[in-house]
């Protein structure tokens, strides 16, 4: 997206109007005040059974042209459907709020707005230049202090709007939370078609609200866990097209793909380090399953496992400095952490059932996973050291949790008992209170969130 930002008016202080709790096991408080802004101050608790979303109004916004009308609804529609779906915005309908409108330069009736308990107002205007590209301007205020919190300019292709939508939400959404923004961001997943045992599973590419679905070229009907590089533009998979489970990389705006590496055996469950230079996977040789790290400048191989057991679902941590993965060299499957070179390594999951696809958070506060107590899979959390556990979700099947580039919210696939069990994708916040599907044209699975776009 070839776009330029630019402060349309400087931020007054940046006041967080929601502070989101992100565990009730103590990541934050269970209340949570923000600064004072208004007389009466905020309160917020996510975990608490009486939470409420932040009223919050969307203008239409102003438009420089009139024949700009249909883009203008388009992108304020994106905006609005990013911060609903958050489950921490409540967007209330402005033709029916404050009657009297003013300019995107005026200062708003706050007085009004508050009359009507509205607490945050987005508004903005949008133009197009010469050369054809949109300029989208906003504002988002903190009604009851009567103050703006963030504004800026984005300049865009016209094609690029709803890109331009989701960078608006991820703005409103930053300032009004303190978290990191999420919207403007892809997921490759697995697309499901066919019975159930015989499924045809093929490579898709959306935004991460559904929009721009694509398939990628197949090189077999069975294509399994993709995984996106940092710089975003670089997946790798699993494909079959051999016969045998083997990882290919592929690039995304060229369409080109490259095997790995020609080795004995199966190898599988592949992850980028953060740093892209590197790829760890699991690689099953002569019985038995071990973990390595695959150099891509010169395909060297170091093998970082060396144990009976079976090694495999590695991830790395934010920094690079350590892996968290699944064995079960202790009898049961469980999560181990190791440094990224190798070495000895720390159990980390002490609960009842078994632990897997482990998955650590870009925030590098949590590490996801996969849960099976009871007879029922769970999506859930932990801190690094294993403490803090939370279950988020829990069905027939609940599996392979991916993070939101904000480490704040997870996607995973759902499926249900019998033949008509169809896959789907799922996401919750970490609060486990936002739980909502994901729709996908087919049945959906592996999903992997990207970095944020640049």
């Amino acid at each position: 997206m070839n776009r330029l930002l630019q402060p349309v008016r400087a931020p007054l202080g940046g006041v967080a109007l929601i502070l989101v709790a992100l565990l009730s096991a103590g990541l934050l408080p269970s209340h949570a005040r923000a600064q004072d802004a208004s007389p009466g101050p905020l309160l917020i608790d996510v975990t608490g059974a009486d939470f409420e979303p932040l009223p919050t109004a969307v203008e239409p916004f102003e438009l420089e042209d009139p024949s700009l009308a249909a883009a203008a609804s388009d992108i304020t529609g994106v905006i609005v459907a990013d911060l609903e779906r958050s489950g921490l915005f409540r967007v209330v309908d402005p033709q029916a709020s404050v009657a009297e409108r003013v300019s995107f330069d005026a200062v708003p009736p706050f007085e009004a707005w508050r009359t009507i308990g509205i607490q945050a107002l987005v508004r903005g205007r949008v133009g197009q230049l010469g050369d054809g590209r949109l300029r989208v301007q906003y504002r988002v205020f903190d009604v009851f202090g009567a103050e703006q919190v963030e504004g800026q300019q984005l300049l865009a292709s016209a094609d690029d709007w709803r890109r331009i939508a989701h960078k608006v939400a991820d703005g409103v959404y930053a300032a009004l939370t303190g978290e990191g923004p999420y919207f403007d961001s892809r997921v490759v997943f697995i697309d499901e078609t066919g019975p159930k045992n015989n499924r045809v599973k093929r490579l898709a590419l959306m935004d991460q609200d559904g929009a721009n679905l694509r398939y990628l070229p197949s090189d077999s009907d069975l294509m399994l866990t993709p995984r996106f590089s940092p710089n975003e533009q670089t997946i790798l998979y699993i494909s079959y097209d051999d016969g045998t489970p083997q990882v290919y990389l592929r690039n995304l705006d060229t369409g080109q793909r490259e095997r790995l590496g020609f080795f004995d055996g199966m190898t599988f469950a592949p992850r980028f380090s953060p740093s892209g230079d590197r790829v760890i996977l699991s690689m099953s040789q002569g019985g038995n399953t071990d973990i390595f790290a695959l150099r891509l400048a010169n395909r060297q191989v170091t093998r970082l496992t060396n144990s009976p057991a079976i090694d495999t679902a590695p991830s790395f941590a934010p920094d690079g400095s350590r892996i968290v993965f699944e064995s079960d060299r202790g009898g049961s499957q469980q999560l181990y952490v190791m440094g990224a070179n190798g070495g000895s390594a720390q159990r980390i999951s002490f609960g009842e059932g078994r632990y897997g696809t482990p998955v650590w958070s870009p925030a590098g506060d949590m590490i996801a996973f996969t849960k099976i107590l009871g007879g029922r899979f769970h999506i859930g959390v932990m801190r690094e050291d294993g403490s803090d556990e939370k279950l988020l979700t829990t069905s027939f099947l609940d599996e392979g949790p991916t993070w939101a580039p904000n480490g704040r919210v997870l996607m995973f696939f759902r499926e249900g008992a019998g033949e008509s069990g169809r896959a789907k994708l799922m996401s919750v916040d970490v609060s486990g209170r936002f739980l909502r599907e994901v729709e996908t044209p087919n049945g959906g699975s592996d999903p992997t969130w990207s970095p944020l776009r640049r």
